[in-house]
C-alpha cells in the first residue's frame, strides 16, 4: 500500500503536500522576505542553505528534486525535504527538516516515508540513503520510523538506507 498519492508533481500524504518550491519562495527564502504561506518559523537555516543550493540549480527541482513539506489542515510549508539527484551508481541522498513548531507531530517520518517509496519508482534509483549525526537522535527516530535501516556509520555519524 503506498503512503502517497501522486496529483500532478505534488506528492499527497494524510496530513501532508510535497510539493517543488515555487520560483517565488526560493526567491524570498533568498532576500529574506516572508510568504503569508509559510509557519511563522519557516524558513528554518536548513531550508535557507538548501534554497541557496537549488538557486540557479533547476535540475535539484525536477520530479525526484527538493521539495517544500506543507501542512494539509493550514496549508502552511513547515519545512523541506529532498533528493539530491541525480543519482551515483544507482544511490540518492535524502535530507529534510521541519521546523520547531511542528516537530514531535511525525511529520518527518511521514514525508521521508512517502519520499523514499517515490524514489525508489525511478528505474535509476535502487537506494534512497541519509547520513545522520548521532548527537541528533530525533533526526535518528526520524529514519528509524520512516524505514529506513542503518547500514553503517563512525563515532559521529550513522548511515541510514532503504533498498529498492
Amino acid at each position: 500500500m503506498s503512503t502517497y498519492f501522486l496529483t500532478g508533481a505534488d506528492l499527497t500524504t494524510d496530513r501532508l503536500v510535497l510539493r517543488p518550491w515555487p520560483a517565488g519562495d526560493l526567491t524570498a527564502v533568498l532576500d529574506g522576505s516572508r510568504s503569508a504561506g509559510w509557519a511563522d518559523d519557516f524558513p528554518a537555516e536548513g531550508d535557507r542553505v538548501i534554497a541557496g543550493v537549488i538557486d540557479g540549480r533547476p535540475d535539484l527541482l525536477g520530479a525526484y528534486g527538493h521539495r517544500q513539506i506543507v501542512e494539509r489542515e493550514s496549508g502552511l510549508v513547515v519545512g523541506s525535504i529532498g533528493l539530491f539527484w541525480p543519482p551515483s551508481d544507482g544511490v540518492v541522498e535524502l535530507g529534510y527538516g521541519v521546523v520547531p513548531s511542528r516537530r514531535g507531530l511525525g511529520y518527518a517520518p511521514e514525508a521521508t516515508r512517502a519520499l523514499v517509496e517515490f524514489a525508489l519508482t525511478a528505474p535509476e534509483v535502487s537506494v534512497v540513503r541519509a547520513t545522520v549525526e548521532l548527537a541528533n537522535p530525533a533526526s535518528v527516530r526520524v529514519l528509524e520510523k520512516a524505514g529506513l535501516r542503518r547500514t553503517g556509520g563512525d563515532a559521529a555519524t550513522a548511515e541510514y538506507r532503504s533498498v529498492r
